[in-house]
């Protein structure tokens, strides 16, 4: 694999790895199965792309997508708990609403980016110290700032969502995803806290949805399609090998299992495996990811200690 190849592979696992962490939120610690994912990252997608194409600032569009991705886990959160429609039909009813949504907000079936167009990354591109740096590795403008793009975003992402979950709120979410009872109990209203988590999440993976979109130069209303299940597989890969999931780190493991499953989506490419395999390869990583903790106990076998020689 050349450099350039896994370069790419690393800068995809970045901006990937905010939706990484949105299904995260939900996935784990607010213990939800939420698959209004498909519809939001579209959504965030969409929006940035229609604003960025009329001329809107590109911060300012990224940021209205996010708003846009909150306002759909919110819609997702009012099915659950006022409707007490079960968490997966609210999920499947939010997506697929989303997806007549999304192609009003587009007007099209697919919005290409213009060139010449600014975004968040050609206006990383242009900063001094990204320009030196790009001439020093020797790579695309594209590639070397979607990479300092993604990780600033990644920091900030983590740094804020860090600092939520170790406020007093932060905790009732928590307690809310690992008992409800209990949580319901103390007087928590749990109703609320589900809301929220599914706001928060979605408004991640708009954000991811809204930097895909930037990075490859189009937006397409089929986009959000299996995303759902990319994700899963970066968040189990992470906590599989990178993270104890009880720890704050959960956040760094699924930004690290993101960047992994890009590289083994290259890694593909170079065998020659045919792209439209790439659905089902994701879905025989996620299912062996999945298969792990059963290994673990037929096996007697620790895959950490094997990595990293530690318990």
């Amino acid at each position: 694999m050349s450099l350039n190849m896994l370069l790419n592979a690393f800068s995809q696992g970045l901006i990937w790895g905010v939706m990484a962490i949105g299904v995260l939120i939900t996935f784990r610690i607010l213990n939800y199965a939420d698959l209004t994912a498909e519809g939001s990252f579209t959504l965030g997608a969409a929006v940035a792309a229609r604003l960025i194409m009329t001329g809107v600032d590109p911060l300012t569009g990224t940021l209205v997508a996010i708003v846009a991705g909150m306002s759909a886990g919110v819609v997702t959160g009012f099915l659950h708990t006022v409707l007490r429609i079960p968490p997966l039909l609210s999920g499947i009813l939010a997506m697929t609403g989303l997806y007549s949504i999304n192609l009003r907000v587009m007007g099209t079936p697919n919005i290409p980016l213009l060139r010449g167009t600014e975004t968040l990354i050609t206006r990383t591109a242009a900063l001094p110290p990204v320009n030196a740096l790009i001439t020093h590795l020797g790579i695309t403008e594209r590639l070397g700032a979607t990479i300092v793009l993604g990780i600033v975003v990644l920091l900030i992402v983590i740094m804020v969502l860090r600092l939520f979950f170790n406020t007093e709120l932060g905790y009732v979410v928590r307690a809310t995803g690992d008992n409800e009872a209990m949580a319901k109990a103390q007087g928590v209203n749990t109703r609320r806290m589900k809301v929220l988590g599914l706001l928060i999440s979605n408004g991640c993976i708009a954000l991811s949805g809204a930097l895909v979109f930037q990075f490859q130069g189009f937006a397409d209303i089929s986009m959000g399609i299996g995303v759902i299940v990319v994700a899963l597989a970066s968040v189990i890969i992470g906590e599989v090998i990178f993270s104890n999931k009880n720890s704050y780190r959960i956040f760094i493991a699924a930004v690290l299992g993101s960047i992994l499953y890009r590289i083994l989506i290259a890694v593909v490419l170079t065998l020659g495996i045919n792209p439209h395999d790439f659905r089902l390869f994701s879905a025989l990583i996620l299912a062996t990811a999945l298969s792990v903790p059963l290994i673990r106990e037929r096996f007697n076998f620790d895959l950490k200690k094997l990595l990293w020689g530690r318990r």
